[in-house]
């Protein structure tokens, strides 16, 4: 029961800080090309697609804090 405990109060700690990673959204508009990785038409769109709109989501992020905070 005592663990149980701990290990809730270390998820609590670790959970905000663990949120404002970004670690994995600048690994993927910052990775080397892999040369055994599938490449045609329909997947490069895709990463293209999910490029902007996770720029146009973090654009808004910044826009809606300036916003709050000016």
């Amino acid at each position: 029961m005592e663990k149980n405990k701990e290990s809730n109060q270390n998820e609590d700690k670790n959970s905000l800080k663990e949120y404002f990673q970004l670690g994995e959204v600048a690994g993927y508009f910052f990775r080397k090309k892999d040369p055994n990785r599938p490449s045609n038409f329909s997947i490069k769109s895709m990463h293209v697609i999910n490029k902007i709109s996770m720029s146009v989501f973090l654009i808004g992020i910044i826009y809606l804090i300036i916003k709050r905070l000016f």
